[in-house]
């Protein structure tokens, strides 16, 4: 990172900033062109591994070209403050940001579903506990982006 002076190592952090935000944009590769789509997400952090959680619906153009190729990044940022100057040259933002890169694949079994989806409910609703039906199970498909580069960064004046 260019600005290690704004890097964030804690991974307690990074999760912090995680848990604030409320868009994960995934970037996906269409052929040789990136495809950037900003979606609601669960997470959850084990055995030193992030795994995040999406869903869609059963067909679509992200899950076409996650089957062409699996291999993903993801941004998230929050926190936004617009710092003024004297000068344009001196205007800047604060911010947390976290991205990474990993590999996506599909969650078939049920009993992944349901728990992935109450991830992302958890995200949205914390405290909260949902039922989902299994027509509601069969109306999406969860997938899941293992991430295995991470890095956090912000920028705070004070």
């Amino acid at each position: 990172m260019r600005r290690s002076d704004r890097e964030i190592r804690d991974i307690a952090e990074i999760i912090n900033i995680i848990e604030t935000c409320d868009v994960c944009r995934l970037a996906l590769l269409d052929g040789h062109v990136p495809y950037i789509v900003p979606l609601n997400f669960g997470y959850e952090f084990t055995d030193n591994t992030l795994i995040l959680y999406f869903h869609s619906a059963n067909e679509g153009k992200k899950l076409d070209l996650i089957a062409k190729n699996p291999l993903a990044c993801f941004e998230m940022d929050c926190s936004h403050k617009l710092i003024e100057a004297e000068e344009a040259c001196g205007y800047t933002m604060e911010y947390e940001s976290v991205i990474g890169r990993g590999r996506v694949s599909i969650c078939s079994e049920k009993s992944e579903k349901i728990r992935a989806l109450g991830l992302l409910m958890k995200q949205y609703a914390p405290g909260k506990a949902f039922h989902f039906p299994d027509h509601a199970l069969e109306a999406v498909t969860v997938f899941k982006l293992v991430v295995s580069e991470l890095s956090g960064k912000r920028l705070k004046r004070c």
